[in-house]
């Protein structure tokens, strides 16, 4: 049984990267290595022994691009967190589990109609959860929203921590969507850290067809062996003969290209979305995964003439958890091509080695070395 520290060891981001506005001279963002008191734990909460902690793109986005968190600077960033319960509520004591990247408050009228994935008082850590974040050696958090992991077999622990949000983020918007079997389905950004799951999730939820669109041609095609049935490069491609592409790959294999795709847009870049909009067509369904700090120009009464729909999308709800989970224990959903581990120690070069590299080949996941 693992002991119950007197302190939390953590890496905080002290301050985020700052820009000037008038001279756009840019101040480096820190991130320091700090003791926090272990809180006391109150009913309904425990502490749970972090074994991996995903550097997901949101946390760079609060390190690099000044998006904005609830909680304040010094904060401990990281979301996507696997571990084992060491103290409070004992029925979970020495379980292994998932912390859900986003906790509902499930009290609130959002959580009780069933959009508690979008609840205004959520609890996130790295965000909003205090000073509490994954990329620490604990971290407290309520018990109702864990993922019990069972017989996980020769899955690392911490590999599982990517199931917090990479995993399951596409799960939920395979439900905003309605995805039904036998839909048609597009993933823009199918090589990203998300959009990698995105594709495996369609299929596994019977998608009939899957057309994957990025750039990069080398993990295009590593995205055939999971989930894609087709794909399309992006790269250096004006818009409409990428469309033409898309119709030209349709009518080549039987499919109809004019009404009722489903399209997912997890870049969240502005081109990935200009590609996702010029796609949108009669009766079809855009859900955003991706985000990003860039403008889009539609004229918005084309939704009106296509009766399509625009979705937003947002986290996923905990008890969506246990069915992502079975799908990546039973190899539905395809892990252990996209994750590597680095120690925790190295947090600052991989921050950067991420940030520079915009869509790395593996989801990096932090395991504590404190």
């Amino acid at each position: 049984m693992a002991t119950v520290p007197d302190k939390i060891q953590t890496w905080q981001m002290v301050q985020p990267t700052t820009k000037d506005k008038e001279t756009g001279t840019i101040k480096p963002g820190k991130l320091e290595k700090a003791s926090i008191p272990v809180p006391t734990l109150r009913p309904g909460e425990v502490l749970v022994q972090v074994a991996g902690c995903g550097v997901c793109h949101t946390d760079l986005g609060y390190f690099y691009d000044g998006v904005p968190t609830v909680s304040k600077p010094p904060l401990t960033l990281g979301h996507e967190i696997s571990g084992t319960v060491v103290a409070g509520d004992e029925k979970w004591i020495g379980k292994e589990v998932v912390v859900p990247a986003v906790m509902p408050c499930r009290q609130c009228q959002l959580c009780k109609t069933g959009r508690g994935n979008r609840c205004l008082a959520q609890k996130m850590p790295g965000n909003s959860l205090g000073l509490y974040g994954g990329f620490s050696s604990h971290i407290p958090v309520p018990s109702v929203d864990l993922c019990e992991v069972r017989n996980r077999g020769s899955v690392p622990l911490a590999h599982l921590a990517v199931v917090a949000d990479a995993g399951t983020t596409p799960y939920q918007a395979a439900k905003r969507a309605d995805l039904q079997p036998g839909d048609n389905v597009i993933v823009v950004g199918v090589t990203g850290g998300v959009g990698v799951y995105m594709a495996q999730t369609a299929k596994a939820l019977g998608a009939k067809t899957v057309i994957g669109i990025a750039r990069n041609p080398e993990k295009l095609q590593r995205s055939l062996k999971h989930g894609a049935d087709f794909v399309i490069s992006s790269k250096d491609k004006p818009l409409k003969d990428l469309r033409n592409e898309f119709r030209e790959l349709c009518k080549k294999n039987g499919l109809e290209s004019s009404f009722g795709w489903k399209i997912f847009e997890v870049s969240g870049t502005k081109g990935g979305q200009e590609i996702a909009l010029e796609l949108l067509s009669f009766t079809g369904k855009l859900i955003i995964i991706g985000f990003g700090m860039a403008k889009n120009e539609y004229s918005i009464s084309r939704l009106m003439a296509f009766d399509a729909e625009i979705i937003g999308t947002w986290g996923c709800l905990p008890e969506y958890y246990p069915v992502v989970l079975d799908m990546v224990l039973s190899k539905k959903i395809d892990i252990s091509p996209f994750v590597e581990t680095r120690p925790m120690s190295r947090i600052a070069s991989v921050f950067e080695e991420v940030h520079k590299a915009g869509s790395p080949d593996k989801r990096i996941v932090l395991t504590p070395d404190f």
